[in-house]
C-alpha cells in the first residue's frame, strides 16, 4: 500500500486533538431565553406542548430570572400574554400593560440580566394577528407600524435592554428607531425579526404566548419559506432603517439563509431555534430516541456554524449549565 501524505484522520484520532482543532464554539453568552408572562400571581403553568417551559405570572417571572441568571443566563426575551385583549393591542401600549410591568419587574430585580422585549400586537389583539385588521379583513401595514413604535417606546421606557420587533410589517424599524430617539431613547438597540418566515415550526409557541389567529394566517406578511433572496432584502432594508441586530427565525431549517445573512452584513445576527425545533427534540429525547444533550448542541453548534453570533433558545439554561461545566 502506496503512502498517503494527506490523512485528515490524523488530527481526530483523540479527544485533545479533536477538541484542538475544533473551528465552532459555543459560549454561555452566545444564549437568549425566552419566557412568557401572564396575568396572575403566583402563576407557574406548564405549557403542554413544550416540556420543561411555563407560564408565569410576573412575581413568579422574576423569581425564573433570578434562577438563570445565577446559572449564567445573561440575556432573556420577554413575551407577555395579558388579559386584556382588543382591535388596538390596548395593553401592550399601556404602562401599567403586563409586559411592561414584567419587565421593570425583572430589571429592578436583576439590574445585570438583559431584557430583550419582544413588539408585537398579537397577544394584546383579540384577533391574534401582528398587525391591525381592516374591516375588510386585511392587515393594515401604515397604522399597525404607527402602534407597534408606541409599544416598543413604552417598553424601553419600562426599562427593556433592547426592542425586538416580530410582526414583519414594512418600515417599523424605521419608525420605531425614530420615536426613540425623538423620546431621548436613542441608546436603546434595534433587534429586528428582519427574515421571519411564515412556518409550521411555530404551533407549540402559540400556546405558550395566546397568540394564534383568530382567523386567516399570517403569511401576507411574514416570509415564504421558499425565498432566499427576499430574506436579503427584508435584512438590508432593516439595517437601512437602523436595526442594530438582524433575526433569522427559525433556525435550524433556514441555515442556508443565516449563513447569507452573515455573510452579507455587519451587525451581528441573531437566530432562533424556535417552539417546534424544541418540541421535536424533547419528544424524541424522551421517548429515548436520541441523546438530548448530543442532539442539543448538536444543532445548536450548526446553527452558530452557519452564522448566528447568538441564538434565542428555550435550551439556553441547559446549554448554557453544560458549557460552564
Amino acid at each position: 500500500m502506496s503512502p498517503l501524505k494527506v490523512r485528515p484522520r490524523r488530527t481526530r484520532q483523540s479527544d485533545t486533538w479533536r477538541r484542538m482543532v475544533r473551528e465552532t464554539h459555543l459560549r454561555p453568552e452566545q444564549f437568549i431565553y425566552p419566557m412568557f408572562v401572564v396575568p396572575g400571581s403566583g402563576v407557574r403553568h406548564a405549557v403542554q406542548s413544550m416540556p420543561g417551559i411555563f407560564q408565569l405570572s410576573v412575581d413568579e417571572a422574576v423569581k425564573h430570572a433570578r434562577e438563570v441568571a445565577a446559572g449564567g443566563v445573561t440575556a432573556v426575551l420577554l413575551f407577555a400574554a395579558p388579559e386584556r385583549k382588543d382591535a388596538k393591542a390596548s395593553d401592550a401600549r399601556d404602562r401599567e400593560g403586563l409586559a411592561a410591568r414584567a419587565i421593570a419587574a425583572i430589571k429592578k430585580a436583576l439590574p445585570a440580566l438583559m431584557v430583550w422585549a419582544d413588539v408585537c400586537l398579537c397577544g394584546a389583539t383579540d384577533h391574534g394577528h401582528c398587525g391591525h385588521v381592516t374591516p375588510q379583513g386585511r392587515i393594515d401595514n401604515d397604522t399597525s407600524v404607527a402602534t407597534l413604535a408606541e409599544v416598543a417606546l413604552n417598553y424601553a421606557r419600562a426599562g427593556a435592554d433592547a426592542v425586538a420587533p416580530s410582526d414583519m410589517m414594512d418600515g417599523r424599524v424605521a419608525a420605531i428607531r425614530a420615536l426613540l430617539d425623538q423620546e431621548g431613547l436613542s441608546e436603546v438597540p434595534i433587534v429586528s425579526y428582519a427574515a421571519k418566515y411564515a412556518s409550521s415550526f411555530y404551533g407549540p409557541f402559540r400556546e405558550a404566548a395566546e397568540s394564534a389567529p383568530a382567523f386567516g394566517d399570517r403569511r401576507s406578511y411574514q416570509m415564504d419559506p421558499a425565498n432566499g433572496r427576499e430574506a436579503l432584502r427584508e435584512v438590508l432594508l432593516d439595517v437601512e432603517e437602523g436595526a442594530d441586530l438582524v433575526m433569522v427565525k427559525p433556525a435550524g431549517p433556514y441555515l442556508d439563509v443565516i449563513r447569507q445573512v452573515r455573510d452579507a452584513v455587519r451587525v451581528p445576527v441573531v437566530a432562533y431555534q424556535v417552539s417546534g425545533e424544541y418540541s421535536l427534540i424533547r419528544a424524541a429525547a424522551e421517548r429515548g430516541w436520541i441523546d438530548e444533550r448530543a442532539a442539543v448542541l448538536e444543532t445548536l453548534t450548526g446553527i452558530h456554524r452557519a452564522g448566528a453570533d447568538l441564538i434565542i433558545s428555550y435550551f439556553a439554561p441547559q446549554v448554557v449549565a453544560w458549557l460552564r461545566a
